[in-house]
Parts: structure tokens; sequence; C-alpha cells
């Protein structure tokens, strides 16, 4: 299935490499030496009324914010977890610039993986999203992703997590993302607050970041990134994003307040 992309500015691109190593053998599976997996739930989303397009992520790591979400304005965005392979990031957008569509790109990306390291970092692991600029997406989750795993698609959105408590994690987020009204952020926050409420990742809460771009529609000049969070550390990370988004909202309404351009930030 298909629908609507997440930007960031062009050139920044957002990188995320949580590298927590294990011990003899994580709890997921993953000999001494290797990372664990990024184990998450994250929802990309576009409003059309807008054109504004971003990502959210929730997790049990530290700083999941460097990690997951790639985004170019006016290009698309991407969303790379479980056995990840960080690599995947930057073709997705290239292929999007190629103008490749979502689902192609999940099918080239995966035919040029030549996993490298089977036994401790399958390929069969990975899950990543990639959503276009307009709006179009597309999932995969591995079967070797750790269970739960899964992705669901919806109305502008597309939900996907591993290590989850169950399906109505991304369910919920879908539900949440397509029934909450307001600017693009609050939607995303509504997404992932629903997810931790059907159970989250099953490991509990750490981390949790937000990207929202568009071209030219962040504050002072030539500048895409309509809003960028992150929560590296603390017990409650989506309740503290949820304060920082409700700050930002207020600063991009006072923003176009005083650029005179009445339209109210919904």
């Amino acid at each position: 299935m298909r629908d609507r992309s997440v930007v960031l500015p062009a050139g920044a691109l957002l990188l995320l490499l949580p590298v927590m190593m294990a011990g003899p053998l994580t709890g997921d599976g993953i000999p001494a030496g290797m990372w664990s997996p990024v184990a998450t739930f994250s929802i990309l989303g576009f409003d059309p009324a807008t054109g504004e397009v971003g990502g959210a992520v929730q997790s049990r790591v530290f700083s999941v914010g460097n990690g997951v979400l790639w985004a170019e304005a006016g290009v698309g965005a991407a969303a790379t977890q479980a056995i990840v392979d960080v690599s995947y990031g930057p073709q997705a957008l290239q292929l999007l610039k190629a103008k490749h569509p979502p689902d192609k790109i999940i099918e080239l990306i995966l035919g040029a993986d030549t996993d490298p390291d089977p036994a401790r970092w399958s390929k069969q692991g990975r899950q990543f999203a990639v959503i276009n600029a307009a709006g179009e997406y597309a999932a995969h989750t591995g079967p070797k992703a750790t269970p739960w795993a899964g992705h669901k698609g919806g109305r502008h959105c597309t939900a996907q997590g591993n290590i989850l408590a169950g399906e109505d994690v991304v369910n919920g987020m879908v539900q949440a993302f397509e029934n909450t009204a307001g600017h693009l952020s609050l939607r995303l926050l509504a997404a992932l607050e629903a997810g931790q409420k059907a159970g989250g990742d099953k490991r509990g809460m750490q981390s949790a970041a937000m990207l929202i771009v568009k071209k030219d529609g962040g504050v002072w000049l030539h500048n895409d990134v309509v809003l960028r969070l992150q929560v590296d550390d603390n017990p409650e990370p989506i309740q503290e994003l949820r304060r920082l988004v409700e700050k930002a909202v207020k600063q991009v309404r006072r923003g176009k307040q005083a650029a005179g351009e009445g339209v109210s930030v919904r």
C-alpha cells in the first residue's frame, strides 16, 4: 500500500546509528560484540493541506533519533530500524530523487543488500519504510525481525515496529494519526502515545524523536526543517516530547502571525 511522505531540508540528513554494545548474549539473541537491534515503533506521515511531511519514533535505546529518520525536502523520507543497515537511509533518498516509487525502492534496496554478516546481523531482520514527497509510501518487515514485528499503512501514514507488545501497537498508531486534528506534529505525537498505550516496545521506554520538513518551511532563511526534536534519555520520553512539540507549535504560530500570513497552525 502507498500513502504520503516525510521530508527533510536539502542536505540535512538524519543519520542514526545506535551502538549499544551487547553483553555475552543480549535478550534479543545478538552475540557479544554486536549492536542491539533498533527495536522501536515509528510513523511517517503527510499533511496534504500544508505539504508538510515528517516522522516520529520511540524506543528503549539511547538516542533513537540518531538512527531511524532520514529525509530531504522535496524528496521524501525513510525510517530504518530493527536489524538495521543505516545505508538504507541515503540509498532511499537517492532512489527517491531518481523518481522511483516507494515500493520499487524497497525492492531495489533489498536486492542490493549483500547481507555481509548473516549469522549475527541478518538482512532478513531489516525493517524500513519509505515515503515520497507526494505522500506515496511502502514498508518492509523482514521475517527475522524480532517479534512482534510488522507494519500498517493508513491514510497519509505508515507505522512500523519490532519487539512490540503486539499488532495493536501499529494499528493504534494509524488510527490515532487519522483521527487527530491539528498540526502534523500533534498527529504524529498522538500516534506515538497510542502506540505506547497499546504496549509499545516490550522492553520499555528511553528515547523519542520527531522530524517534520517542507521546502523553506522552517524558521530563518532557507531552512527546510519545520521541526526537529530529540529526547535522548528520559524515563518518559513521549511525555517530554509532547512538552517540546507544544512549545514548538506555539513558536510556529507566533512566526506565522509575525509574518502576517493569516494562516494559523491547525
